[in-house]
């Protein structure tokens, strides 16, 4: 299944943080016509910093997933990957820079510069932000507090002592919440939705890389109207501050909340045993393993997968496999009747 011919299976792959790179850098072995929708609505670090001061969409999420699916030389790489050390650049990577000014090139079109950035990289598949508005998050608690900005909902829990309800979308540009009406998916990545074979949720930060997708006005109507099963894949780990206790259900539940209750077909949930020593660091950061219960997903109609995803980085960071998660997309996908036509072909 490794060779490629030239059918493929259609993947929307819809997400953003390092879960998504995660995934796509998986997905580019196997016969999967890639497209990856990524959320627009970091804040933070130097992609926030960019996106206040050149009044451009956040390129950090974005960057991430073209260098995942990139066939490129060694040395492109590093240096799409380059972080300054000093000087007045401090902090500042490299190729967020230059997605900054190949939107200046492009007019100010920043899909256009997406496109661009991707040629140039030899990009296996297509990279899409998820809608072109400049974007903010908003959480509403539990207990009716609201909080503005994707770096701060992460630090909800912890700081007003409430978990978070639900979260929605609103331009960035002005405090009227009527606004939100403005922003829409971007047209090629609703297309790219309709047409797929299969769509992918995850893995991901549940409120701050995933959620933002899914509340842009049009993706749950092009999610819908698509036949192509959606499969969520599952965080191994709960998130400070986000997601504190959430169990696996938790997850699909706020999920089906901000969308539909048939919204989600299938489940990927890891089963393997994190390493102790990794365990403790974790625990100490407050952050624990996501349970699987299984006795709550009774009443739904996804079906569930469990298989080892646990991948240790060299920062000693916990990742999901990403091949062990390609091979079980593909298994998943090897159900659908129209996809079996095109495994049998390859």
């Amino acid at each position: 299944m490794n060779n490629m011919t030239d059918k493929k299976i259609k993947i929307a792959a819809i997400g953003g943080g390092t879960g998504l790179s995660t995934i796509l850098r998986g997905l580019k072995r196997y016969p999967f016509d890639i497209t990856a929708i990524v959320t627009v609505a970091d804040d933070g670090g130097n992609s926030g910093w960019l996106r206040s001061d050149q009044k451009i969409l956040p390129p950090g999420d974005i960057r991430n997933c073209i260098l995942a699916l990139a066939e490129t030389e060694p040395l492109m790489e590093q240096l799409f990957e380059f972080r300054f050390k000093d000087g007045s650049l401090k902090g500042q990577n490299f190729g967020n820079l230059l997605l900054a000014a190949v939107d200046k090139i492009s007019g100010g079109d920043f899909v256009s510069a997406v496109k661009m950035v991707s040629d140039v990289l030899k990009v296996k598949g297509r990279v899409l932000p998820v809608c072109d508005n400049d974007v903010e998050l908003v959480a509403t608690l539990e207990n009716g507090v609201r909080v503005y900005g994707e770096s701060r909902i992460g630090r909800s829990i912890h700081y007003y002592n409430s978990k978070i309800n639900s979260v929605e979308l609103r331009v960035k540009r002005c405090k009227n919440e009527a606004l939100s009406e403005e922003i829409h998916i971007l047209d090629e990545a609703a297309s790219a939705i309709k047409e797929a074979d299969i769509i992918t949720l995850g893995p991901g930060s549940l409120y701050t890389s995933i959620m933002p997708n899914l509340v842009v006005n049009g993706m749950v109507e092009a999610v819908n109207s698509s036949s192509a099963p959606v499969v969520y894949i599952g965080n191994i780990m709960t998130q400070p501050g986000e997601t504190d206790g959430y169990s696996a259900f938790d997850h699909v539940d706020a999920i089906i909340k901000h969308t539909s209750l048939h919204f989600i077909d299938y489940c990927i949930f890891n089963c393997g045993k994190i390493p102790r020593e990794y365990m403790i660091k974790y625990l100490k950061e407050g952050s624990g393993v996501v349970r699987l219960d299984r006795e709550n997903f009774s009443n739904t109609c996804c079906e569930i997968s469990e298989l080892d995803l646990v991948s240790v980085t060299d920062s000693d960071h916990i990742r999901h496999n990403a091949n062990a998660l390609a091979e079980e997309i593909l298994k998943i996908a090897g159900e659908n009747e129209k996809i079996k036509c095109i495994l049998h072909k390859n």
